[in-house]
């Protein structure tokens, strides 16, 4: 039966837009990080997680496509605002 319910919320979630539901990722991190004990913010961590879910899976989806067409995936794109990922590049020593 729990297999069963999982199956059809698979699906459910299949037919939802990526576009749609990443526009809402912001929306439920802010509220996955705001912790309170309640019903809303348990809600709020399975939805952010679920968006996460599609968008990886579409990642994976589209570089496997391009794999089998004989194409190099593009390198990831940072998922998060704020801080780029940057890397500390050390100058040659003069000798």
């Amino acid at each position: 039966m729990i297999e069963d319910t999982l199956e059809r919320l698979a699906e459910r979630i299949l037919s939802l837009d990526e576009a749609s539901l990443t526009s809402l990722w912001e929306k439920y991190r802010r509220r996955m990080e705001n912790f309170t004990v309640s019903r809303e913010w348990e809600r709020s961590v399975i939805i952010f997680f679920i968006i996460n879910a599609v968008r990886a899976k579409n990642q994976i989806f589209n570089e496997r496509i391009m794999m089998m067409h004989g194409k190099e995936p593009p390198p990831p794109r940072p998922s998060r605002k704020g801080k780029p990922v940057l890397r500390l590049v050390k100058p040659e020593k003069e000798t």
